[in-house]
């Protein structure tokens, strides 16, 4: 990908640490942008009009100022749902990525 994430709500950068690939700890890290950054248009396009999730993309790094390490996550049954939705898009050829 060509792209960085991030986001500016707690909530929206817990349900990245929840979804994310790979089989280590959930980490959510405080992060600021290096360089110019835009509203992610996966989102904001799609599913929040007008990005009140404040989730973003750039180019440059992300500098790691900190770490988020008290926070509490979704239920378990709520995590599954979401998981099983993003599973459905993805057998109906809809989960692309705009790049």
């Amino acid at each position: 990908m060509s792209w960085v994430y991030f986001a500016s709500t707690l909530d929206a950068a817990v349900w990245g640490a929840e979804l994310a690939s790979g089989e280590g700890r959930e980490r959510i890290y405080v992060v600021e942008p290096t360089g110019p950054f835009v509203d992610d248009p996966n989102l904001t396009d799609k599913k929040f009009p007008g990005n009140p999730t404040m989730s973003y993309r750039c180019r440059d790094p992300l500098r790691v100022i900190g770490e988020v390490t008290n926070w509490a996550g979704h239920g378990p049954d709520q995590i599954a749902r979401m998981k099983a939705g993003l599973a459905r898009l993805a057998a109906e050829g809809r989960d692309h990525i705009i790049d």
